[in-house]
């Protein structure tokens, strides 16, 4: 479910990159292979059929709005929109003074910041977000669910690339009587936390340009309109 991609490396980031990779959104899963955290422990069939009961609450999860606030590793807050289109596709728009747009269209996840005038793109499969926007979850040989913790009112499923065991992990976290996602966390190689608490209301009919995010500097073909 999450293929890394060979061409990325995570070099020095320009400013907006950083901003966006402390945010928690895009998070490298590639890098030189270093000695991880041993193999996830079984699961229990307790917290296996909470996997199965996300599972089934994701897949259905087709089209939904609605409202985010971020906090980030050093306690900053930001908020903005979400649209999402499973699977694959997401929007998060930031509230000004922000400016920033995080958009997967289903291949790649692009990153603008039009008062900067920045723009980047990573396949989503090298994201933690295709966890998230793929359309099951479940523990295979490249995914590993390392912790389900159990509220009163719900449970969360920890999440991370097996294969690249030290460079983060995703949770989800959701309410019980009806499941519902309501916060996601992630976690990167450093140990940085950044939450992301959510309210999904259900949508139909999302505009398709939603999930579409054009680089801005790209220069027209020969001949072409200005």
């Amino acid at each position: 479910m999450i293929e890394i991609a060979k061409e990325f490396r995570l070099a020095q980031p320009s400013p907006t990159r950083r901003l966006i990779l402390a945010a928690g959104l895009i998070a490298a899963l590639a890098g030189p292979a270093v000695a991880g955290p041993p193999p996830a422990a079984p699961l229990s069939a307790q917290d296996q059929a909470l996997v199965d009961k996300a599972g089934d609450y994701l897949a259905n999860l087709a089209e939904v709005k609605g409202h985010f606030v971020q906090t980030d590793a050093r306690g900053q807050t930001v908020q903005g929109e979400l649209f999402i289109k499973r699977p694959g596709k997401a929007r998060f728009a930031y509230d000004p003074p922000s400016s920033r747009l995080v958009v997967s269209d289903g291949f790649n996840v692009s990153l603008a910041d039009p008062r900067l005038k920045t723009f980047d793109r990573y396949p989503l499969g090298s994201t933690p977000l295709a966890l998230f926007l793929s359309r099951d979850v479940r523990t295979d040989k490249t995914v590993e669910i390392t912790r389900v913790d159990h509220f009163s009112d719900g449970f969360s499923i920890t999440a991370r690339d097996a294969r690249h065991r030290n460079a983060g992990s995703v949770t989800l976290t959701f309410s019980d009587s009806p499941t519902r996602l309501r916060e996601w966390s992630l976690t990167d190689g450093q140990g940085q936390v950044t939450q992301m608490r959510i309210n999904l209301q259900p949508a139909s009919g999302l505009d398709p340009s939603l999930f579409v995010l054009r680089d801005p500097r790209a220069k027209a073909p020969a001949g072409g309109p200005p």
